[in-house]
Order: structure tokens, then C-alpha cells, then sequence
């Protein structure tokens, strides 16, 4: 098992429990994604605490995952983020696009806060 997918109130927390979101991967995390969104999810936390590397074809399905939420009218948050892959998001310049979180609870509670205004 490549994630782990739990339904809080409100949203989706998605965590993907491998260190590398690479090839192997990420068109699993694409896939599911697009799954829980076509059945109507639209508020989702990825938690990435536990990766400590991701490729191209993991910020594809982060940034698939980023405007399904938006064209859903929902919110997309990132949490956990280790060293490597934060710094390949800065380098991206999706820092700026993205809504990221330190960890895990700290989503959690971004989540709520925003879900709660919308």
C-alpha cells in the first residue's frame, strides 16, 4: 500500500506512507486523486512527512491534485514537507502557489479553518 486515505469531517487526508514520490508512484497518487475528487471530494490534505524525495512526476500529481481542488471550488493543502522536497517546491516557485502546512496537524487545523469560511 502506496497510501493511506482517512475521511475527517469535512475532507480527505491522504498520506503517502512510501520515502519517494517518484514514477513508482505518483500516477497511483494521480489516480486516487482523481478518484476521490470524481466522487465528490474536493477538500484534501496530502501528507508528505514521510517522503524524503519527489521527482517531476510526483509535483505533476501534487499540482493535478492542487486544481482539482480549486475548479471544485475546495481546498488543497500540502503538510509534512522534509528538506529535499521543500526545497524543490521553492525552486518550482509552487511555494507560492501551494497551501502548505509544517505537519500534519497543523493542516489538519488549516483545513478546518478554511473549509469553515467557505
Amino acid at each position: 500500500m502506496d497510501f493511506k486515505i482517512d475521511k475527517l469531517d469535512g475532507f480527505m487526508v491522504v498520506k503517502v506512507l512510501k520515502e519517494k514520490l517518484d514514477t513508482n508512484i505518483a500516477p497511483n497518487l494521480k489516480s486516487e486523486i482523481v478518484l476521490l475528487s470524481g466522487n465528490g471530494e474536493k477538500n484534501i490534505l496530502l501528507d508528505l512527512s514521510q517522503c524524503n524525495y519527489c521527482d517531476s512526476s510526483g509535483l505533476s500529481s501534487i499540482l493535478v491534485a492542487n486544481r482539482l481542488c480549486k475548479n471544485a471550488d475546495g481546498v488543497f493543502i500540502i503538510s509534512g514537507l522534509q528538506p529535499a522536497v521543500e526545497r524543490l517546491i521553492a525552486v518550482s516557485q509552487l511555494d507560492t502557489v501551494l497551501n502548505i502546512a509544517p505537519d500534519v496537524e497543523d493542516g489538519i487545523q488549516m483545513m478546518r479553518q478554511s473549509i469553515g469560511e467557505k
